[in-house]
């Protein structure tokens, strides 16, 4: 009698367990669904959290032990949560109606945003370059615990993967220079998706569905004084006009609304193809110094950190792909450097910039800067 009533106690629980697994499967999409609709109606304030996390990394270590793994794995987490807060938004930003204004959007983000559009396998390969940067400081660390192979090891696997994404980015470009970040930046304006999200959330409360055009566009400056600066829409076309700027910023908007020769030109032309062996060989040679840097860390620097042979490699690879790149540019465009887009001379400028951070590596950091 006994195992009677247990047997049927347990085919209870069993049909209870099994009629509540939907739902449990149900949850998970259920939250991450709420945290998009509250990063899409909090967007002024994500990077005001992402810095706040961003600051704790400076008061973790040395509070405890192994605290500086902790204070970098907490940095690579809030970076990777920034990647995913940047794809929200921008998801968000393509959502909103063609009343509400947008920002601008930057060189870079429109070349980027262009090969995103036209090859799933760019995204894929740049979110891939993306995360390792993020993280490869973290996977050093971890693999330095278990001694210095196993850290240069660790090291030059990432760097030959990095190489590797780019190279396929460069091809997927059709042979033109690699850009940084591979992914377009956050620009957003926080205003719009929030004004949006306002707007959708009143159409909700009043039984309506949003964006089903059944009813009339109200003055944006109506739905709030803080939303007010975004313009007015008009009740019969649906356009906005925007609001006066002030008297005082008379220039700057002037400025805002002159199109350069960059905003014309087609969003693949912000950067030529590299069709010289040359010049191929110098953005070749710029993908491969990590690759050999780490290489010759690896050989040299296991038993003297203070050997000058590997930054001596690494920095001589670097300035002769460099003045590799600039000879070939000075051959292959009219004009020279005047003759370079926006997006080409601020690429260049950054690769300038990142020689000097050969000062805090290798040799040159233990032998000189420290």
């Amino acid at each position: 009698m006994a195992v009677a009533h247990a047997s049927s106690t347990m085919v209870n629980i069993y049909k209870q367990a099994q009629s509540r697994v939907p739902e449990t499967i149900s949850l998970p999409p259920k939250w991450l669904h709420m945290y998009e609709d509250f990063i899409t109606k909090n967007a002024s304030s994500v990077s005001q959290i992402e810095s706040a996390l961003r600051s704790l990394t400076y008061i973790i270590p040395g509070r405890f032990r192994e605290s500086e793994l902790a204070s970098e794995s907490l940095h690579t987490s809030v970076q990777l949560l920034s990647l995913y807060h940047d794809s929200l938004l921008s998801r968000a930003l393509s959502r909103l109606p063609a009343s509400i204004s947008r920002p601008h959007p930057t060189p870079h983000n429109r070349y980027t945003k262009y090969w995103i559009s036209r090859s799933p396998l760019y995204q894929r390969v740049a979110l891939l370059l993306q995360t390792i940067q993020y993280t490869e400081l973290l996977w050093e660390m971890a693999a330095k615990r278990r001694g210095e192979k196993i850290r240069w090891r660790v090291v030059v696997v990432l760097e030959v993967v990095k190489a590797l994404c780019r190279v396929v980015l460069m091809r997927l470009t059709n042979t033109r220079p690699l850009v940084s970040p591979p992914l377009p930046e956050r620009e957003v304006d926080p205003r719009a998706l929030e004004v949006e999200a306002g707007v959708a959330e009143e159409e909700r409360e009043d039984g309506k569905v949003p964006g089903d055009g059944m009813e009339s566009p109200e003055p944006v400056g109506e739905r709030g004084g803080a939303d007010s600066s975004l313009g007015w829409t008009m009740p019969r076309t649906g356009l906005s006009l925007p609001s006066l700027p002030d008297s005082h910023d008379i220039s700057e908007y002037l400025l805002k609304k002159v199109l350069t020769a960059d905003d014309i030109k087609p969003a693949r032309q912000l950067l030529r193809r590299v069709t010289t062996t040359q010049g191929q060989v110098a953005e070749l040679m710029w993908i491969a110094r990590p690759v050999l840097y780490a290489l010759a860390m690896q050989k040299w620097c296991q038993e003297d950190r203070k050997s000058w042979r590997p930054w001596v490699l690494g920095v001589s690879v670097e300035i002769a792909a460099r003045q590799l790149a600039k000879k070939d540019l000075a051959e292959r465009v009219a004009g020279g450097w005047r003759g370079l887009t926006g997006l080409e001379r601020e690429e260049l400028r950054r690769r300038g910039w990142g020689v000097g951070w050969w000062v805090l590596r290798g040799g040159f950091y233990e032998n000189v800067t420290k």
